[in-house]
């Protein structure tokens, strides 16, 4: 898919949107592990359509001290210390996934990125504690504005629940591979393109 420069810097305002899931060990930022990580730049093409684009994932080290809800890793499935895992640590899997963006951004001409999430005031918590933590310089998410597809989804399906907007939408969903970050990260990607594509196409808005 080719890429035209500047176009989806117009269509939301400067911002380039990228779809975040984390799994993490529980609900406090401050204090909860970031187990994973996974991470899709939305691209357009030519005619103004969005798409999923380059994938980043990334399983996680528990930061030192962190605390690991068992009741999270019974929801999740998740092993944090298996070997198999090649985890990374929260700097490393951060500072990969900031400059991949960056990247992205200066590429299309964006100010800056713009968090796409499935609820997404609790990923933007995370990440913006984990930046903090790590002491990232240069986080290139706005520091609270986001697409929640949580709020475009009961707006096109009168759903909220993921699984849910994505039958409704006619995008497949495998309950069995879902509470995992990439997975998951997948879903919020197509349903939020799936939204966005038809919305411009019942107002013919113009890129």
């Amino acid at each position: 898919m080719r890429v035209q420069k500047s176009s989806i810097a117009n269509r939301f305002r400067g911002f380039l949107p990228v779809v975040i899931d984390l799994e993490t060990g529980g609900f406090n930022p401050e204090t909860d592990a970031l187990l994973e990580v996974a991470t899709i730049i939305i691209k357009m093409d030519d005619s103004g359509e969005i798409a999923p684009g380059e994938k980043l994932f990334f399983n996680v080290h528990p930061f030192d001290g962190a605390n690991i809800e068992q009741s999270s890793l019974d929801f999740t499935g998740i092993d944090p210390y298996n070997p198999l895992r090649r985890a990374v640590s929260e700097n490393d899997a951060l500072a990969e996934i900031f400059r991949a963006i960056r990247t992205e951004i200066r590429h299309t001409d964006c100010q800056r990125a713009i968090m796409v999430a499935h609820n997404a005031s609790f990923d933007l918590s995370f990440i913006n504690a984990v930046s903090e933590r790590c002491s990232l310089k240069r986080n290139p998410f706005h520091p609270f504005s986001t697409l929640d597809t949580v709020s475009l989804s009961g707006l096109a399906f009168g759903q909220t629940v993921l699984a849910r907007a994505c039958e409704t939408a006619g995008i497949a969903f495998n309950k069995k591979e879902a509470h995992s970050a990439i997975y998951d990260c997948e879903k919020t990607a197509e349903i939020f393109c799936h939204v966005v594509n038809k919305w411009r196409g019942l107002t013919n808005f113009c890129s």
